[in-house]
Parts: structure tokens; C-alpha cells; sequence
């Protein structure tokens, strides 16, 4: 068993993190890949309290506290920390070390069968499902529509009475707006035309966008500045985020406050890949906030909390994300909503 005093060695090359702790639960030792793992610096996280590793270690402590107190290894399985702004879920074992003080050696690696790789997967798998099945449908009420289309004009230049010509009309519109939404679930998926973008730039479009169209909503940029390019198509990526910034503020009827926020996200597990690092897109509104009983049904087509709404939007963002290899998450509650884009960082 390694000494308290020195390092274990050579964790310096291990793929695994490891830490090791004082009896104090103070920070002794953090191995690169713990470095990776938790998004900090050695010299930040030495002689740190290991509660303050992250913004919340509470759990890891309490997994130290019952090794130590029992003075055998104990493991917990998917241990959720915080992690710039995003949960990770962990396999934590901590080990009592031999010699002086109460020692502690920390192993920290993704727990398998993570719980977000496993709803990603449902997700991904049931978007896919979901939109070969409305394409069927489509495909069923496409030649009916423009049937009826055709009729209601026949019928239109045959009517004396303008009054009646109201009633013609009604129908013309609507079967031209089903067929606008019937067009949109049969176009074929486009591959991204790749390409270096930046995301602020992608961002900045959007934002330009939403407040020509909603004069008095309010939009807040908080940039990581410092975020490398990402390799992806710029129309595709500025459409997802629009949906999802336009459908914030439709919730909110156009008076509230979105806020656009990159960072960078580190050690994710994007399309069931695993990258060392990724950017996250947040963004936030302080509107009412999706019903509990909606929140696992936001993606789905034709799924919608606003009266007239399409419930497109989300699905199509959804799409587009997944064409980028990345993934689409959701946190609500009353007055704060943050839907969080992760798109890989990866070469051209």
C-alpha cells in the first residue's frame, strides 16, 4: 500500500483518476487524468477541501467518510458531481491507505450502464422511430390534401357569392399550412456540409434574429471567448438553436429574458462516443417553465405547449444536433428553463 506521504506511484500515466486525501478530506494528490475528469488544474485542487473540489462533492465526501470510518474500500456506483455546470455520473472507490493520519486513495472512472448514455440512447432511438413513422403518415395524406386543395379552388371560381368565397378560402389556407408542415417532416435528412464555425458567430445570428422578431425580449450573452472552432455546417447549427430560442420566447409571448452561454464541457459521452472534450450551448429563459408531464416528451414531433403550435421545432433542432453528433439535454422549473446543446470538439 503506498505511503500517505508521497504520491502512488506512477498514477501519473493511469487512464483512471485518482486522488488521494487527507484525514481532514483535504487534497493531497490528483493525478492528470483526475485533472481531466473534474475540469481543474493540480495547483487549484491541492490543499483544497475536497468538498470544494466542484460545486458540490458532498456525495464523494460522504463515500470517503464511510471507507475511512469501516477502514475497508468501499465503492459507490453512479455518483453524480456537478461538473462545469453539467453531472457526471461516476464509479467511485476509495481505499484506506496504510501509515499515519487517516489516508485516503479516491478511483474515479464513468460508472458503466451511465444513466445518460442510457437515455440518450432512448431518446436518439425514439426520435428515429418517431420520424420514419410521421414520414408514413405524410406520405399517406399528401395525395388527399392537394385533392381537396384543388377542389376548394374549383369550387372558389365557380362561387357568385363573395361571402361564400370566405368559407373556400379557410380551406385553401389551412390545406396550404398542412402541406408547408407535411413538406418539413418529408425532407430528407441532409448530411452537414462541415466546415470550422465559430459558435459565438452562430449565436450572434440567432440573437439578431429573435430580436427583430420579438422587439421587446431581452437577450443576455455569457461567452467563453476562449472556445476553439467547431467543425460543422453553420445553417444547420444556427436553424437548431433558432428553434430552441424561438420556442423560448414564444413561451414567454416575447417579453422575457433568454441568456446565451458556451462553455467548454470536458469528458462526454456524445452518440454513445466518448470525447475528451466538447462545447455546451445553454440556453436559459425565465419563462413559465415545461409541465412536469411534458418534460420527457419535448422532442417528440407534434408534441406542443402552445396553442397553435407546430411541435416541430424541437424535434427538427433535435435532428440537427444529432447529424452533428451531439446531443440535446433539459432542465425546467417554474421561472428557469435551459435546454443544453453538447457538440463535440473534434478535426475537420
Amino acid at each position: 500500500m503506498p505511503s500517505p506521504t508521497t504520491p502512488p506511484p506512477s498514477t501519473d500515466a493511469l487512464a483512471t483518476a485518482v486522488l488521494v486525501v487527507d484525514g481532514n478530506r483535504v487534497t493531497r494528490y490528483i493525478n492528470p487524468a483526475a485533472e481531466n475528469l473534474l475540469g481543474i488544474s493540480a495547483l487549484h485542487a491541492l490543499d483544497r477541501p475536497l468538498a470544494n473540489l466542484t460545486q458540490d462533492c458532498t456525495g464523494l465526501v460522504r463515500v470517503v467518510d464511510h471507507a475511512l470510518s469501516e477502514g475497508a474500500p468501499f465503492t459507490e456506483h453512479d455518483l453524480e458531481l456537478p461538473v462545469n455546470g453539467h453531472n457526471i455520473v461516476l464509479c467511485a472507490t476509495v481505499s484506506p491507505m496504510e501509515g499515519p493520519g487517516d489516508m485516503a486513495l479516491i478511483e474515479l472512472h464513468p460508472a458503466a450502464g451511465n444513466v445518460r448514455i442510457a437515455r440518450d440512447e432512448q431518446v436518439m432511438a425514439q426520435s428515429q422511430a418517431s420520424q420514419a413513422l410521421l414520414r408514413q403518415l405524410a406520405h399517406e395524406i399528401r395525395n388527399p390534401l392537394g385533392g381537396i386543395r384543388g377542389a376548394a379552388q374549383l369550387l372558389e371560381a365557380e362561387l357568385e357569392d363573395s361571402d361564400l368565397r370566405e368559407y373556400t378560402q379557410v380551406v385553401i389556407q389551412e390545406t396550404n399550412r398542412l402541406q408547408s408542415l407535411l413538406d418539413k417532416l418529408l425532407t430528407p435528412a441532409k448530411r452537414p456540409v462541415v466546415e470550422f464555425v465559430n459558435v459565438h458567430e452562430v449565436l450572434e445570428r440567432v440573437r439578431s434574429v429573435l430580436l427583430a422578431e420579438f422587439t421587446q425580449l431581452s437577450i443576455r450573452r455569457d461567452y467563453d471567448i476562449s472556445l476553439p472552432e467547431l467543425v460543422g455546417d453553420p445553417e444547420q447549427l444556427i436553424q437548431a438553436v433558432l428553434n430552441i430560442a424561438r420556442n423560448a420566447a414564444q413561451a414567454m409571448e416575447g417579453q422575457g429574458r433568454i441568456t446565451l452561454k458556451t462553455r467548454v464541457a470536458r469528458q462526454v459521452t456524445l452518440a454513445m462516443k466518448r470525447w475528451k472534450q466538447a462545447i455546451r450551448l445553454d440556453v436559459m429563459d425565465n419563462g413559465p417553465g415545461i409541465p412536469e408531464d411534458m418534460l420527457g416528451q419535448v422532442f417528440l414531433p407534434l408534441v406542443s405547449g402552445r396553442e397553435g403550435g407546430s411541435g416541430l421545432g424541437l424535434t427538427l433542432a433535435q435532428s440537427l444536433v444529432q447529424r452533428h453528433d451531439g446531443a440535446i439535454h433539459v432542465d425546467s422549473r417554474p421561472g428557469h428553463t435551459c435546454f443544453s446543446i453538447y457538440l463535440p470538439i473534434k478535426d475537420a
